[in-house]
């Protein structure tokens, strides 16, 4: 039976030479962040962990070490019952912990004894991290970006989806970081951290061919409460844009059509105005209020966006020195129109 080997690349094509990447450290080390496609078989959960580093702290360490690996025997042997039972004798795994410490090596010292070819990360989750930060904090990223711009409501994220469904490269950023942008902001779930919005991120753009273009949505250096790494903003900075320009009433349309989960959850509409009074005013705001009370959610949903949203996109788009590619000039969001726009992109970008 053999010992256990150490790998130290982080790379997506080294990792998938792997049956499976397993991520041993407790559930909220997981939630934070792991490799994209790593399984979570904690050898300690988050309470176990608390407790040991609890005795450690304020005992000895050498009882801290002989509870814990009581501990992990116990959760790797129920790892073993089912998660890993029916893998074949030709299993190969890579496993990591947060530094490729004594977690990662248990786990991977039993599991070698089962006759399985076992690789630890050396580093651990550290490794992985150093490298995602150097890729998207102090490396060029080595892609063509172009940006798909156009004010509020004009379908950016549809067409950006459906140009995706027809071959092009895309990255959805709102989707990636659960946020749907300035006017209606987050989506029932939570956002990701940010360093699983990263890893989430670099993990598109390493599926993607070099030598073809990128498109993405022009958004702002955030989206909600995350932050675009440097890499990609200032790629963005340099990138050329597509401009979509639709009519406002058909903007308007389009935003009540797209979004009814929160027109119909008043308290949610609410707080969503009220996160803008201090640029409206009071008065501005109390008749949007009467229109979202009168039901008129169309007419609220184009004086929001025609007196809130337009002149902030307007005054940002005239000091935007970006090349524009092309200016696409929509009549309607209706599928079709969407599908006609999303082709045209699509075709465009196959030509750069």
């Amino acid at each position: 039976m053999s010992n256990p080997g150490v790998t130290e690349a982080v790379d997506r094509l080294s990792l998938s030479k792997f049956d499976l990447l397993i991520d041993v450290r407790s559930p909220g080390e997981f939630a934070e962040d792991h490799i994209p496609g790593a399984v979570n078989l904690p050898v300690l959960d988050n309470d176990e962990r608390a407790q040991v580093g609890t005795i450690y702290v304020q005992q000895s360490r050498f009882l801290a070490r002989r509870i814990g690996a009581a501990l992990v025997a116990r959760n790797v042997a129920r790892h073993l019952d089912t998660v890993l039972s029916d893998k074949p004798s030709t299993f190969h795994p890579m496993i990591y912990c947060w530094r490729g410490g004594q977690r990662s090596n248990s786990m991977a010292i039993i599991l070698a004894q089962v006759g399985w070819r076992v690789s630890v990360l050396k580093g651990g989750y550290k490794t992985y991290r150093r490298a995602t930060q150097g890729r998207l904090y102090e490396s060029a990223l080595p892609f063509r970006f172009v940006l798909l711009d156009g004010g509020t409501g004009s379908g950016k994220t549809a067409i950006l989806r459906r140009a995706g469904m027809l071959g092009a490269q895309v990255i959805d950023l709102e989707g990636i970081a659960r946020h749907r942008g300035s006017l209606f902001g987050a989506v029932a779930e939570p956002q990701p951290s940010q360093k699983w919005f990263e890893s989430l991120l670099l993990d598109q753009l390493d599926r993607f061919d070099p030598a073809k273009p990128v498109l993405l949505e022009a958004e702002s250096n955030k989206v909600g409460n995350r932050s675009l790494p440097p890499s990609l903003w200032q790629a963005m900075q340099a990138a050329r844009r597509i401009e979509l320009v639709v009519p406002l009433e058909a903007r308007a349309e389009y935003l009540v059509r797209a979004y009814p989960d929160i027109i119909a959850d008043r308290p949610r509409l609410e707080r969503i105005l009220a996160q803008l009074e201090v640029y409206p005013g009071r008065k501005r705001l109390a008749a949007w209020r009467e229109l979202a009370e009168a039901g008129d959610f169309r007419e609220l949903v184009q004086q929001v966006v025609e007196l809130h949203y337009d002149p902030a996109y307007t005054h940002s788009r005239k000091r935007d020195e970006r090349p524009r590619l092309a200016t696409l000039n929509l009549p309607s969001l209706d599928e079709a129109a969407i599908d006609l726009a999303a082709r045209q992109i699509a075709e465009q970008l196959s030509t750069l």
